[in-house]
């Protein structure tokens, strides 16, 4: 995603409290717009006044007319932030993005369980390369507007991602097509591909262990170990073929429960502390800057 030029004022002394980020570092969604807004006390000419003013820290050339829909303010660490029109278009692509891979997985994954003859089977084998492909830029979309506040940590899962779509391209270029054979079939049948495609479920376990961590799901914490063992289980060919289809079909069930149940959330969950990240994207100088006037408050 592109970088932000942000603008900040900073001004003693702030009329704010230092509050811990929840989540022990992670939010989600990808939090276009900014704002941190809070009153100062000013002195002029040795004389004391107490002009009321709103200091913001906002995206340039956002609007800074607040959204007609959302009025509710919430206390960040860094001060206090509303929703924005741009925040709930962002945290509908973000819950879209997991929608679409947990549906083109589940399409995908079905054709273990039912007849190989059937019509429904067919067509599945038939597209299912196509479904793998959905369900990839689900996924991609999903940890593009994900909110982690550990930079380091988002760019990771990222990075994941991209190894997984480009091993997987390179594995039905090179090995799947000349064999004749689709994508899935051929990691099926030759358990090794595993170690090509499987960075991309590893970015999958990374965001759900996320879900898991921040909210409290069960089904996203079941899912961080259900994901692993049923790869790692292919490839090391320890795990029999029952087995393995039973973890599938968990990992089927609650995927669709783990997709489901994000639109139960309020879209203040997945954006995160908004104050955290406009703090984050602030110099090192205007870090120490803010923190000190926030210390001196307190």
């Amino acid at each position: 995603m592109a970088s932000r030029v942000f603008a900040t004022t900073l001004l003693p002394p702030t009329k704010l409290s230092i509050n811990k980020p929840s989540c022990s570092g992670f939010g989600s969604g990808s939090g276009s717009a900014l704002s941190l807004s809070f009153k100062v006390s000013a002195k002029s000419n040795g004389n004391s006044v107490s002009p009321r003013r709103n200091i913001k820290c906002k995206a340039l050339g956002e609007s800074s007319q607040q959204p007609s829909f959302d009025q509710t303010v919430y206390n960040g660490a860094y001060g206090p932030w509303t929703v924005d029109p741009s925040d709930v278009r962002e945290v509908i692509l973000y819950r879209s993005g997991l929608v679409t891979a947990a549906a083109s997985f589940i399409a995908a994954a079905s054709v273990a369980f039912v007849p190989t003859d059937s019509l429904f089977g067919e067509i599945i084998k038939q597209n299912i390369d196509l479904f793998y492909t959905l369900g990839a830029a689900g996924l991609g979309l999903s940890l593009i507007l994900i909110h982690i506040y550990v930079t380091e940590i988002k760019r990771t899962l990222q990075a994941l991602w991209v190894l997984g779509v480009m091993g997987s391209l390179a594995t039905y270029t090179a090995l799947a097509r000349p064999a004749g054979e689709n994508l899935v079939q051929y990691v099926i049948d030759h358990p090794t591909a595993v170690w090509f495609v499987g960075s991309l479920f590893a970015a999958l376990t990374g965001l759900v262990f996320k879900e898991g961590l921040c909210y409290g799901k069960l089904e996203a914490g079941i899912l961080t170990f259900i994901i692993p063992s049923v790869l790692l289980g292919h490839l090391s060919g320890l795990m029999d073929d029952g087995v393995k289809l039973s973890l599938l079909g968990s990992w089927m069930v609650l995927f669709v429960i783990f997709a489901g149940r994000k639109f139960t959330q309020p879209i203040k969950d997945d954006i995160g502390d908004k104050s955290v990240f406009m703090f984050n994207a602030l110099s090192e100088d205007e870090k120490k800057a803010l923190i000190e006037k926030l210390e001196q408050q307190n």
